[in-house]
């Protein structure tokens, strides 16, 4: 079963780090420097569990053009099983609950391959390929 909760502890911002030093500066070969930024603490994190393994993570922030859907990653042995699509409904979900700005654009910067996971939930690509730490990736947009 899947779980994905807000993150609300030291403990599971750890884990959510450990997630994305595994997925984006090992396996994918992301600068430290460039993973890790000065929006971490004022960005709501998410942690998704299969069972009660950790497996995923992903963060939203407001910016000045809208609200960004960021660092999604999911962990090699639980790819393939939902955990993806659970971290967007999560983050969807909980953007839709909040109560305080009439911010109503949601946009991200999708990898490739994970194009037609945010197309599912009514993201569309807008602009040209461009490479972001040495990955290719595409502007997705979604009106609130």
């Amino acid at each position: 079963m899947i779980t994905v909760v807000k993150v609300a502890s030291k403990k599971e911002l750890d884990t959510v780090f450990h997630i994305r030093e595994t997925v984006f500066v090992k396996e994918q070969e992301v600068d430290p420097k460039e993973e890790y930024d000065e929006f971490e603490e004022t960005s709501i994190h998410f942690l998704a569990q299969v069972g009660n393994e950790p497996a995923g993570t992903a963060r939203w922030r407001r910016t000045n053009k809208g609200i960004k859907l960021e660092r999604f990653a999911v962990l090699k042995p639980f790819r393939g099983q939902g955990v993806g699509q659970a971290l967007v409904k999560a983050v969807l979900e909980d953007i839709s609950a909040r109560t305080d700005d009439e911010v109503n654009l949601l946009y991200l910067h999708a990898q490739v391959p994970a194009v037609p996971l945010y197309a599912k939930f009514g993201f569309e690509k807008e602009g040209e390929l461009f490479m972001e730490c040495n990955i290719a990736h595409y502007t997705m947009k979604k009106d609130l």
